[in-house]
């Protein structure tokens, strides 16, 4: 490509060419520099059709009565899909009669070719927390409502943060839930058709434990992480214990993600592994560019780093970064 020595480039160059440079420029900028990926908080991933999804709770000037989509074919770029669930169509969130609602920490699920969002409905006080789920034929929706609460808070527990597994040994789906001021952590077994509960599974809540669990099979170990501390200051971060079990009994490892001097609150995360590669992501909120407590900015941010394992499948501390993680598509 010819350039003017005395001309700038854009007067050597047709309108369309111009604008394609100029993209590709900024699309390379957005590449290498990729951290925060988005406003949002609370955020779950999923791999479906050799394409990342992530679902967070919305944040800033995203609407907070519904839930949002992205999706990435290498963890670089990501593009919003669009509204997925609207607190309108879900007829049952006004049966408690509170005033107001909303809507938060999205968990999803794939199994036998369907998609399931069980997330959470505020408020919490007067009336109880309650978990839903809505299912879908496709991992950008949209997603339609079961028609009742799965679970409903109440008597010091709080029903949030719910995240769906399946157990590799016995292929039993379990609903981890609970936590924030009653730092209660609960297990449900689900039935099969993934909208119904068997029973609940008495589990003991790990030590740190404050809410946003997240089950994880590596290497043949269970590792329940997470978040610690207070949503909305610098002493939010992620811990983790390990068991040989889905429920415990759970063995405290410590953490593994918290605050440092320019990212503060990192917290409610996701773990996602490459089919291709093995290697494996975390996908958090932490506010981004905060300096210390009591400052934080207006929204929270959705941020993707490296995680790696230790010599006795120790989860290594996490390290926080501004230009995320390289390329990886699924092959």
């Amino acid at each position: 490509m010819f350039f003017s020595a005395t001309k700038p480039f854009w007067q050597n160059q047709t309108l369309g060419t111009a604008l394609s440079i100029i993209a590709g420029l900024l699309l390379s900028a957005s590449a290498a520099f990729c951290n925060p990926l988005f406003d949002g908080a609370d955020p779950d991933i999923l791999i479906a059709n050799k394409t990342y999804w992530i679902y967070p709770t919305s944040e800033g000037s995203n609407d907070k009565d519904c839930f949002l989509a992205y999706s990435s074919p290498d963890l670089k770029i990501w593009t919003l899909r669009g509204t997925i669930l609207k607190m309108k169509d879900i007829a049952w969130i006004g049966a408690d009669g509170a005033k107001s609602h909303e809507l938060w920490a999205p968990g999803i699920f794939a199994s036998r070719g369907k998609y399931y969002l069980y997330y959470a409905v505020g408020p919490q006080n007067p009336t109880p927390s309650r978990i839903g789920v809505a299912v879908a034929d496709a991992p950008e929706g949209p997603f339609v409502d079961s028609g009742k609460a799965l679970i409903t808070g109440g008597n010091g527990f709080e029903a949030i943060d719910p995240m769906a597994f399946r157990d590799p040994k016995s292929g039993k789906d379990f609903l981890y839930c609970g936590g924030s001021a009653g730092s209660k952590l609960r297990v449900y077994e689900l039935n099969a058709d993934l909208v119904n509960i068997v029973r609940e599974v008495p589990v003991e809540t790990p030590e740190n434990f404050t809410e946003g669990a997240f089950m994880q099979f590596h290497n043949g170990t269970y590792y329940l992480s997470y978040s610690h501390g207070k949503w909305n200051d610098d002493s939010y971060c992620v811990c983790y214990s390990v068991s040989s079990s889905p429920t415990g009994p759970w063995k405290y490892k410590g953490k593994i993600l918290e605050s440092n001097e320019e990212h503060a609150g990192p917290g409610h995360h996701a773990f996602i592994e490459n089919p291709s590669t093995g290697q494996t992501y975390i996908v958090y909120h932490r506010w981004n560019g905060a300096k210390s407590s009591g400052k934080m900015p207006d929204n929270r941010s959705i941020a993707i780093d490296l995680i790696e394992y230790g010599k006795n499948n120790e989860i290594l501390p996490v390290k926080m970064t501004n230009t995320g993680v390289p390329a990886s598509p699924i092959q």
